[in-house]
């Protein structure tokens, strides 16, 4: 039977639970055997940064990295402090390699599912970073490529690693703060007014690859406002929905315990900022489910002031409203409102203990590298990666047909709208496919 938490059991259980999983790591001896043999392919914003998570664990060891970009691959060259590594533009040459066990994928969205099926394909391990896919079949096809060639796929979708996410699940599941009707997040950033800019079209960088930058997408002229970096405000190469939206999406589905909405309305657009943009600078998407209860998820990036009282996800409940972040969370009680008796129906709470960013990014890593070695399933398997990101996709689905789509999750399909199936996927651009 669930015992109430409170301040201290909570406070002792995290810090039991962390302790343990660190004294577990730091006091395994390693042998030359049990080195866990890496490729990186994407050596970016997103790649430097989960490339230094996994040179915290001294059991693995980075034999190749590849780019299209040759200042980011000399880069992750250089962080590797002089250890010898393979260097390469073309991600198929560290798929082909037989001294690699698991594959990072840290490469721009529309990239990820070619990549990660053809790591599963030659039976190597992959962590992939989020959002899983840039459509929803992509998503399925990475399932089922994992799932055939018996591989450990992890999404990094590091909240899954936080210990007081965790604490902060069970609570939600044992009622504590009633029942959940509603959930909210956001992703704030004031870019008014010139955003991300407006560029003319010229000739790529020598040191880019720009054919194989834009890989299944169609051919077009290079911009810098696209790549390196800014292709998260082009819908044909990523989107904020499924950047920013699927980490909250996906915490939300977990403290829920829900498994895909029944519908989504999603409304926006470019209201404010004047750039080159072609996802919106405002948007608010409300998934419902079948079990009674919504989820919001808002983009707002021509105002950036707090949407939330605190901390980044808000889970509003009969007994209690929750406000959690990766460092802390907080219950605020609910009080009978209109009819109601007046009074607090729980006592408040704060839970601290949790750690930043960074930290569940190294403790991702560690998560992937131990289920390698066990071939347990990981965290944030790539079922879970792949539920979470189609609500994002759906969202940007709804914004572009105007539209409020049912979903069936079992058939992953728009029950409502048969037009807007089209928009499960798309026509890669020759030769590249799905295997």
């Amino acid at each position: 039977m669930y015992e109430p938490i409170t301040r201290r059991t909570f406070a002792m259980t995290t810090a039991v639970a962390a302790l343990g999983a660190t004294a577990l790591s730091a006091g395994r001896v390693l042998g030359a055997n049990e080195r866990i043999r890496l490729g990186l392919i994407g050596t970016g914003n997103r790649g430097s940064q989960v490339l230094d998570a996994f040179l915290r664990h001294a059991d693995m060891e980075v034999v190749a990295v590849c780019d299209v970009y040759q200042p980011y691959l000399d880069r992750a060259v250089k962080r590797l402090d002089g250890k010898p590594a393979a260097a390469c533009r073309d991600f198929r040459k560290i798929v082909d390699r037989q001294d690699i066990d698991a594959v990072i994928v840290a490469t721009p969205d529309h990239w990820h599912a070619i990549q990660a099926i053809a790591a599963c394909n030659a039976k190597k391990d992959v962590y992939v970073e989020k959002p899983l896919s840039i459509t929803i079949h992509e998503g399925r096809r990475m399932v089922e490529a994992a799932r055939r060639n018996q591989r450990v796929v992890q999404v990094g979708l590091h909240r899954r690693s936080s210990g007081l996410y965790a604490k902060l699940a069970e609570f939600v599941a044992a009622g504590e703060i009633g029942k959940v009707t509603l959930s909210r997040a956001y992703r704030l950033s004031n870019m008014f007014p010139a955003g991300i800019g407006k560029l003319k079209t010229t000739e790529p960088p020598k040191d880019l690859d720009w054919d194989l930058w834009l890989g299944p997408r169609p051919e077009r002229p290079y911009q810098d406002n696209i790549a390196p970096y800014k292709f998260r405000w082009w819908e044909l190469y990523s989107s904020q929905a499924a950047n920013w939206g699927v980490h909250y999406l996906d915490a939300i589905r977990w403290m829920t315990g829900e498994r895909a909405p029944s519908s989504v309305c999603a409304m926006g657009g470019r209201f404010a900022v004047d750039d080159d943009r072609t996802v919106p600078d405002t948007l608010e998407a409300t998934f419902e489910f079948a079990s009674g209860r919504l989820a919001v998820f808002g983009q707002y990036e021509a105002s950036g002031n707090p949407a939330l009282k605190e901390g980044e996800i808000e889970l509003r409940g009969t007994q209690g409203t929750v406000y959690a972040g990766t460092k802390l969370f907080r219950v605020v009680p609910e009080r009978g409102g209109q009819f109601q008796e007046n009074k607090p129906r729980m006592e408040p709470l704060e839970v601290s203990g949790g750690v930043g960013e960074d930290d569940l990014t190294v403790q991702h890593a560690r998560n992937f590298l131990d289920c390698v070695k066990s071939r347990q399933t990981p965290r944030a398997d790539v079922e879970i990666g792949h539920r979470s990101t189609t609500m994002s996709l759906l969202a940007n689905i709804s914004l572009a047909t105007r539209c409020r789509l049912d979903w069936d999750a079992e058939k992953e399909r728009i029950t409502n709208h048969e037009p807007a199936n089209a928009l499960l996927h798309y026509e890669y651009r020759k030769p590249w496919k799905l295997e």
